[in-house]
């Protein structure tokens, strides 16, 4: 079985993207983020989330601009604590992204 990390249904919190197994839409993830939580707090707030999920939400938002705008610096990352080189050792290739990985001691932006 294949999970869909991020999941989109018109009759689950109103139609917004929302992280597999948990009623934390990507914007909810994404505001935490930018608030400066980085992903062991994240995980630890959440405990139904997984951190494969994370990225893909992630990149999820990264992939939706339009929607996700205000969630990213004028390079097209995301802003705000990501995933270290050492937590995303285990990321699949495709989720090793810009704005994703971030680089260790790399501070949120304005």
């Amino acid at each position: 079985m294949t999970i869909k990390w991020v999941q989109v249904d018109p009759l689950v919190m109103n139609g917004e993207p929302f992280c597999y197994g948990s009623r934390l839409t990507v914007r909810q993830l994404l505001e935490t983020r930018r608030s400066g939580y980085d992903l062991p707090r994240i995980l630890t707030d959440n405990p139904e989330l997984r951190w494969l999920g994370i990225a893909f939400a992630y990149c999820y938002a990264a992939d939706h601009p339009e929607r996700y705008a205000e969630f990213l610096a004028p390079d097209g990352s995301l802003i705000g604590p990501g995933f270290s080189e050492a937590e995303a050792a285990g990321l699949p290739d495709e989720l090793r992204r810009p704005g994703v990985v971030v680089e260790v001691g790399a501070t949120a932006r304005p």
